[in-house]
Order: structure tokens, then sequence, then C-alpha cells
């Protein structure tokens, strides 16, 4: 057991991939059930999406970090969608989806010029074993500060997703605690985005939380389970894809469609 332990403990990469995976997957977890509530599954895939159009921007722009242009962009473009959602007449998915899929092409038509694609294709499945220890302090910024946000906002927060209506008679700023925590997706998406990837972020923000709410009967359950079922994919996932030679994000995401299958065949035998 100990030589198992050792074998992948004792390189560097691993290491700060464990610790960001430890980082990331509770924030995943946290947000996930609130995403999960207010079915906002569309907006923060459309979110990931828009991290090319934040890259092409910065490449464009001649940013040496296009870290920061995509957080930019996906803040703005959180914002955006957020007002014209509230505002347009057609359904909020639709809106969400126009926005998707503009952003994404006009992404690829700026990366792609001159058949450049190639050197951001790593993007859409991510690699969290190529993290240093600047962007972990980077992820460790953002969990504090969702910490504190969660802490101090998620009563308020979770009685808006209840009924706006109410919320709003009982003085809490309803537009402004939507538009704060869109931003605080929009965050955690583009500082995870390099390693996680495009194509299956989303699906790590939704997975643990839907599969914590098919057995969870309250509130306390449903954040512990569903930061449990992030945690645990999470780092299983990542002695799994060291071991097998598999991308770390797809064998997370895996981990956790299991389990929520597992949850889902568990919850619908409960209750019969």
């Amino acid at each position: 057991m100990t030589a198992f332990f050792t074998e992948w403990w004792s390189y560097g990469f691993m290491r700060n991939a464990f610790l960001a995976v430890l980082i990331i997957t509770p924030l995943f977890g946290l947000l996930g059930t609130m995403i999960v509530n207010n079915k906002m599954a569309f907006f923060s895939d459309a979110l990931g999406h828009s991290a090319l159009t934040g890259i092409a921007i910065g490449v464009v722009l001649g940013v040496t970090d296009t870290t920061w242009s995509m957080v930019v962009f996906a803040i703005l473009f959180a914002l955006l969608l957020n007002y014209i959602g509230s505002k347009a007449a057609a359904s909020t998915d639709t809106v969400i989806s126009v926005f998707s899929s503009a952003s994404i092409a006009v992404g690829l038509a700026i990366l792609s010029r001159g058949g450049n694609f190639s050197h951001y294709s790593s993007l859409l499945v991510g690699d969290i074993l190529s993290i240093t220890p600047r962007e972990i302090l980077y992820l460790l910024i953002i969990f504090g500060a969702t910490m504190i946000f969660w802490v101090t906002g998620f009563n308020r927060l979770n009685a808006v997703s209840l009924n706006r209506t109410l919320a709003r008679s009982r003085g809490i700023p309803v537009r402004l605690m939507e538009l704060v925590f869109a931003v605080f997706i929009a965050l955690i998406v583009m500082l995870s985005i390099k390693w996680v990837g495009i194509l299956i972020i989303n699906a790590l923000l939704i997975l643990p939380a839907a599969g914590s709410r098919n057995i969870s009967v309250n509130m306390r359950e449903y954040h512990f389970f569903s930061v449990l079922f992030s945690l645990f994919s999470g780092i299983v996932g990542l002695i799994i894809s060291y071991f097998t030679n598999v991308a770390t994000g797809p064998m997370i995401v895996i981990l956790a469609a299991v389990i929520y299958f597992a949850t889902y065949i568990y919850g619908r035998k409960r209750v019969q």
C-alpha cells in the first residue's frame, strides 16, 4: 500500500495535480448544487464554450497569459447573458444557446486562422498534470473568496432560487445576488478550464450535485454528498488516470457519472 502511494506521490506534477483537485472539486461540488437547483446547466456550459473566445481575444491583443483575457471575457459574458436572459422575450435556454453558439464560433474562427487551432486543441480535454504552483495559488484565492461568499450569502441566494418575488419582498437584492453568483461561476470555470477541459467542465459541475440530489433529504446532506462525490471522483480519477495513462479530466467525469447512476438507482429503490 505504501509503495502504491509513493509511486505517484514522488512526482512533483502529481503532487501539484493532487492539490489542485483538493481545491477545485469542493468548489465544483458547492456551486453545482445551486446550478442544479436554478436549472443553470446550459449557463455554465455556455461559459465553458466562451473560453475559446476569451483566448482568441487575448491572442489578437497579444496578451502573454491568456488566462486573464479568458477571465475578463467570461465575467462580461456572464453578466451580459444574465442581463439579456432576464429581459429577452425568448426562453432562457434559447438565449443561452444563441450566446454559446456565437461565442464558440467566433473563438474557433479566430484561433483556426492559418491552421493554428492545433495549438489550442489541448483545451478541449484539459491537462491537470501541467498545473503550476502559481496557478494553484490563483485557485486558493478564488477558493477563499467563494467560501466567504457562500458563508455570508448562501441563505439569500437560496431564497432567490426558491422564490424571487418572496426574496425581493424580504429586502434581498435579487439581481445583485444572481450577478455575483454568475461571476463566481465564470471565475471558477475559467480558472479551471485549462486543466479540466472545455468539453467536460460542465459535467464536473453538474454530475456530483445531481448525484447528491438523488439521495439527499435536506440541504445539509445535499451539500455534503455533492462535495464528497466531487472529491472522491477527483482524487480517485487522478490516481486511476496515472496508472492507466488516460486523460485525467475524462476519467474524473466517468467516475462522477458512475456515482450519479448508482445514486439514481438507489434513490428510485428507496422511494418504492
